[in-house]
């Protein structure tokens, strides 16, 4: 029972401290008025795919970087910086998620490469994992769960949270519908039953379908945090 109430203690001080270093890198995103966007899924789902059509379409119009989160490789930091958009790649090892401090390593050696208070979007492509990057917050200002029409429709029921920590669900690879016993619909309602409140857009990284929409919503998200005016703070992590 000691035991059991020492390991409840480390756990809380733990994500005490990721809130604690999140909330710092939130504000310093907010002051330079850069707009910063989690994103999270399996292993598979599309992340990378959504993220290079995404890049390629809102580069004339913003100025963006990505912190790109992988356990033990940079394929996918490489693949996003044949864009000549700034990246940093962050190898997480045997860890399964992107955390707060990470975040804020990664945008220091960001600000090595590009003026933060230059850019207008920041991705952060984390671990590809259903479970851990939802419960751990990284300073973003809002939450993307990406979910392929190939993992089923009862991902949402399954894995509960990162859905409903979602503030926008993107549906991906919808041109494979065709092929699978799984019905749009059905994915919709199961995410609407865990959170009502967020966004759904259904899409095709490789069709193109649906991306429209997906990017009008990035544009008010950004356009919104950018009728905000704070102070301008110097970057610090948590003791």
């Amino acid at each position: 029972m000691h035991m059991l109430k020492t390991t409840d203690s480390i756990e809380h001080h733990l994500m005490a401290a990721n809130h604690q270093q999140a909330v710092l890198n939130r504000e310093h995103l907010t002051a330079w008025q850069v707009l910063c966007i989690n994103v999270m899924s399996s292993p598979g789902a599309g992340k990378t795919a959504l993220l290079q059509h995404t890049l390629q379409s809102l580069q004339p119009r913003y100025r963006m970087a990505v912190l790109e989160g992988d356990m033990t490789t940079q394929l996918d930091a490489d693949r996003l910086a044949t864009l000549n958009i700034p990246v940093v790649p962050i190898t997480t090892g045997r860890c399964c998620h992107l955390d707060s401090r990470m975040v804020a390593s990664g945008l220091t050696l960001l600000a090595e490469q590009v003026e933060p208070r230059d850019l207008d979007l920041l991705w952060v492509e984390n671990v590809g994992n259903l479970v851990c990057p939802a419960e751990f917050e990284v300073g973003e200002h809002l939450k993307l769960a990406v979910l392929s029409v190939t993992e089923g429709d009862d991902k949402p029921l399954k894995y509960p949270v990162m859905f409903r920590e979602a503030d926008a669900v993107v549906i991906s690879k919808i041109d494979l519908l065709p092929y699978l016993p799984v019905r749009l619909d059905v994915i919709r309602r199961h995410v609407r039953q865990i959170n009502p409140r967020c966004a759904v857009f259904a899409v095709s990284a490789l069709s193109g379908d649906g991306m429209d929409n997906w990017f009008a919503w990035v544009a008010a998200q950004q356009q919104a945090l950018t009728a905000q005016r704070r102070p301008q703070p110097q970057l610090q992590a948590t003791r």
